[in-house]
């Protein structure tokens, strides 16, 4: 099963991330800047692709926490297949995705993030 990444490849948190994913992971990663990749060919959209980051994995495709997750819930480290499935809980889930909403949100202040890692203001 080839898992791909697709993140955000102008923002250097976003890169910083990607890069520290692919090499740390213990099941094989495939990262890809939406940028620099046929979006169609993994069934999304260069709007899908700014707004949040995307996993496909197992013909499924998980957008922003739910990426995050599944990113954990298909290491074989049982303490990270563990938070991965909490973060996607009854409960935790809008939790979780408020956390990745603020990260997306002030990723240009974070480690690697520089001013053109801002997101566009919502309207």
């Amino acid at each position: 099963m080839t898992n791909v990444l697709i993140f955000d490849g102008d923002c250097g948190f976003c890169t910083t991330t990607a890069n520290f994913i692919e090499k740390n992971s213990a099941t094989k990663i495939e990262i890809k800047p939406y940028q620099w990749t046929k979006l169609e060919e993994f069934g999304l959209t260069e709007v899908e692709a700014a707004a949040k980051v995307q996993l496909v994995s197992g013909g499924k495709i998980y957008a922003g926490h739910h990426c995050m997750a599944k990113l954990l819930l298909i290491q074989t480290n049982p303490l990270l297949k563990l938070i991965g499935a909490v973060m996607v809980m009854p409960g935790v889930d809008p939790i979780s995705a408020k956390v990745y909403d603020w990260v997306a949100a002030n990723r240009q202040s974070l480690p690697g993030g520089t001013p053109a890692c801002k997101m566009p203001k919502k309207d």
